[in-house]
């Protein structure tokens, strides 16, 4: 905690809590006593704009966060634009980002990334989500909780391929935190023999040059074809020529399929 927080803390009329039992701890460390509201995902309509009536008629408000950033992947960004609807001012007291953290650990290039949250615990929409970020060359970042984090890793190799990199960045800032430089196939071997625990932040690299072959989608469909010529199903010839090429397992298998000569599945 930086001196401004604790002091945003004593100066506040209330604080709207992620979990009022946590920021209680808090408050008690520092022997802060502050009236609180709580504010999570299932109340964050009703309580916003109940949060916001109160600022509006002269009250200030802090908003705590369990763990991490406030705001980020988090309930308090509806609050934040409640409140800028509003003509409300908000102002930011900096603290721990697990985004930004990850990013700084995970040795793989940080100039340039994209942070893109939680993943969906629909697995087809999952995919799609991935599939959408086959091509990305920028650090990729991703918040995951340890329940999904194996299906999100084999998910994770299917889109990208088992090879790409990964940094699991686990409890950031905390006593237990640890990092793990391997890749997305290894990661998936070693969390099938050790029960994940605790909160990730997934940092995989970017798509390189040299994974990408400039060939043609024409050149493209011919490699699917031989391999469906050769035993495999079309959808998994197209899938293994989708990850050594810049085309889409979708686009290839239309193509293919288009084209004939070979058993769909």
């Amino acid at each position: 905690m930086t001196p401004r927080a604790v002091r945003t803390l004593e100066e506040v009329d209330f604080i709207a809590a992620e979990d009022t039992r946590v920021t209680l701890k808090l408050l008690n460390h520092y022997g802060i006593k502050k009236p609180m509201v709580s504010y999570f995902e299932h109340n964050i309509r009703e309580r916003g704009q109940y949060i916001a009536d109160r600022i509006a008629a002269g009250e200030n408000c802090a908003i705590v966060t369990d763990a991490g950033m406030p705001c980020i992947s988090d309930p308090g960004e509806d609050l934040v634009r409640i409140c800028g609807e509003r003509g409300i001012p908000t102002v930011v007291v900096p603290g721990p980002s697990a985004v930004v953290s990850a990013v700084a650990l995970s040795g793989l290039a940080t100039s340039r990334f994209t942070f893109e949250g939680f993943l969906s615990v629909s697995r087809n929409q999952r995919l799609a989500h991935l599939q959408e970020l086959e091509g990305e060359r920028r650090t990729m970042v991703f918040y995951e909780a340890p329940h999904k984090l194996l299906n999100t890793l084999r998910d994770m190799a299917e889109a990208f391929g088992g090879e790409r990199r990964i940094a699991l960045c686990r409890e950031l800032t905390k006593i237990h935190e640890e990092v793990i430089r391997t890749t997305l196939d290894e990661a998936w071997r070693l969390f099938t023999e050790r029960p994940p625990k605790g909160e990730f932040v997934l940092v995989i690299e970017g798509r390189g040059e040299e994974e990408e072959e400039q060939i043609s989608l024409e050149e493209a469909v011919e490699q699917v074809k031989e391999k469906a010529a050769a035993g495999k199903s079309l959808s998994e010839a197209a899938k293994e020529v989708a990850k050594a090429t810049h085309y889409k397992k979708s686009e290839l298998y239309k193509a293919a399929a288009t084209c004939g000569g070979a058993s769909r599945d």
